[in-house]
């Protein structure tokens, strides 16, 4: 048996067996409880070659082995313009792990690095509807991200103090641009500190955002100019000495929104005030 056999395999069962408590359980506890996969899915499971999507895709292999549900999956990759050294990392970490990868180019890095204000969202709002068009083309009725517990809590936070909104991340949501398809996140219940866990256990080397304004930023003489998301992290960590449960509670609040006792909110894109049906 080759040593690459023998990871691949190491792998996959410290999914099962190790961290089957506090990444399998979940995994599975997300799937039924937000029903996210159905008979008949054909499921583009996106990948960029971080540490949560390559741990996705490693999950949604094993649940089709053994799932009674019948679906299929296409191991997606999209080339936003990496450099040759990431796009060459991908590649092995996949064929390391035995994901059956479909690699398609885009220029979005090009693109988004013109843009002086807010060239994240831009890019990020590029690669969804990349990701959408080519798993549409493939014949698929969802993509998979791999957007996990604290992507949610931290997501939440960054609306109310930095969008001045309550915003969740849903953890599956249907497209308004590409008809009958739908957005699914496995990984809605599964912990950040448990994945990274799984990558140091199994000694994996996985690409962190690898645009070039993230390049730039980490090579220049400045240093690290701390993100928004980062502001929050630190935050929820600082919150955590007190209160051990904040993260649940943060999570728990999304799950029982009290709107009688809101001022105001929007649904489907109509705005609504607490004075509409106050006086009925």
């Amino acid at each position: 048996m080759s040593r690459e056999l023998e990871k691949h395999e190491l792998v996959e069962r410290s999914i099962i067996k190790k961290y089957r408590r506090d990444i399998w359980n979940p995994f599975i506890i997300a799937l039924k409880d937000y029903k996210l996969v159905n008979p008949g899915d054909k499921i583009a499971v996106c990948i960029s070659g971080g540490k949560d999507s390559m741990l996705m895709a490693k999950l949604m292999q094993e649940l089709h082995k053994y799932s009674e549900t019948p679906f299929e999956l296409v191991y997606l990759v999209m080339d936003p313009g990496y450099s040759e050294k990431n796009r060459k990392k991908i590649e092995s970490n996949a064929e390391l792990l035995r994901i059956p990868i479909t690699v398609f180019e885009t220029n979005i890095f090009k693109v988004s690095g013109r843009v002086e204000k807010s060239p994240c969202y831009l890019c990020a709002r590029m690669r969804r509807g990349h990701l959408y068009k080519k798993a549409r083309d493939l014949g698929c009725n969802k993509i998979a991200l791999g957007h996990h517990f604290n992507d949610v809590i931290e997501t939440t936070l960054l609306g109310m103090l930095y969008g001045s909104q309550i915003q969740a991340m849903p953890p599956k949501l249907h497209s308004t641009n590409f008809d009958g398809m739908e957005l699914i996140r496995p990984m809605y219940c599964i912990h950040e500190s448990a994945i990274i866990s799984w990558q140091r256990y199994n000694g994996l080397e996985f690409i962190r955002c690898a645009c070039r304004l993230t390049e730039q930023t980490e090579n220049s003489a400045d240093g690290d100019m701390p993100s928004k998301r980062q502001e929050i992290k630190e935050l929820i960590k600082a919150l955590k000495k007190t209160n051990p449960n904040v993260e649940k509670s943060i999570f728990n609040s999304i799950s029982s929104v009290c709107l009688d006792t809101m001022l105001g909110y929007k649904s489907k894109g109509v705005e609504h005030s607490f004075l509409d049906d106050y006086d009925e």
